[in-house]
């Protein structure tokens, strides 16, 4: 160290406290050494305050507490498990009658349901044929066998009122609610002919036989047909055996 200046030498700091001299190891140290002692300083206090900092951290956001060490007053402080108690016979009746207990499944709330069916109930009218009968009369007026229709049939018409009832478009029912005739039918009338088949000429009574030439019997006439006895002209004289024109022939 320096002598202290003497009573005639001011001081270099001038009054006031004086600073504390360096250590005579850092003084005699290169300047090498001593920017290695001041970075080794500088980085050494700067860990310190980042531990620091870390425990004080840790402790506020309250972090789990340090690993064990592993210690045996550690491991006395560990809490034991203790193991699982075996189940009584009243708590496995229990759980078997929870088991066999049929499950219970919740009704379909009205939201969920499906929606009720649209039904409509109508009302249809239809037509249907009623048909016509038919009736066969005798007419002696006509050749045997012959037949002629002297009314024409016609079919009739009924009106049928129906309920019809459909669900969701569909019919699903029909019934008969009414029934009325709106046009009778007509029964159709055939006339068969009976009259028997003859050999007679319709002009005269009575019967002259059908021929090509008939004559009075007992007359002049050649025939080949003949009649006896008298005749009444109902038509005409067509073999002229009245000839005296009274009606009558072969009187």
């Amino acid at each position: 160290m320096q002598p202290p200046p003497g009573p005639g030498h001011p001081l270099p700091y001038g009054p006031g406290p004086q600073p504390s001299a360096a250590p005579n190891w850092f003084r005699r140290a290169s300047p090498g050494r001593r920017a290695a002692v001041i970075v080794g300083s500088v980085l050494l206090s700067v860990l310190l305050l980042c531990c620091a900092g870390t425990a004080i951290v840790g402790a506020l956001t309250g972090d789990p507490d340090p690993k064990s060490t592993g210690t045996a007053a550690d491991e006395a402080q560990r809490p034991v498990a203790a193991a699982p108690a075996e189940p009584t016979p009243d708590a496995l009746a229990e759980a078997q009658s929870a088991e066999a207990a049929p499950s219970v499944t919740a009704a379909p709330t009205p939201s969920s349901a499906a929606p009720a069916p649209v039904v409509r109930v109508t009302t249809v009218t239809e037509r249907s044929a009623i048909r016509h009968g038919s009736r066969t009369v005798k007419d002696a007026s006509l050749a045997e066998g012959k037949r002629v229709v002297r009314t024409k049939g016609v079919d009739g018409v009924r009106t049928l009122t129906y309920e019809v009832t459909t669900t969701d478009g569909v019919q699903t029912g029909k019934k008969l609610v009414k029934s009325t005739v709106t046009k009778q039918p007509v029964t159709e009338v055939v006339a068969v002919g009976t009259k028997k088949k003859s050999n007679c000429d319709p002009n005269y009574s009575p019967c002259v036989p059908i021929a090509s030439d008939v004559d009075c019997a007992g007359g002049s006439g050649n025939g080949p047909a003949y009649v006896s006895g008298v005749v009444k002209v109902i038509g005409e004289d067509i073999y002229d055996l009245d000839r005296d024109n009274d009606g009558y022939g072969c009187d």
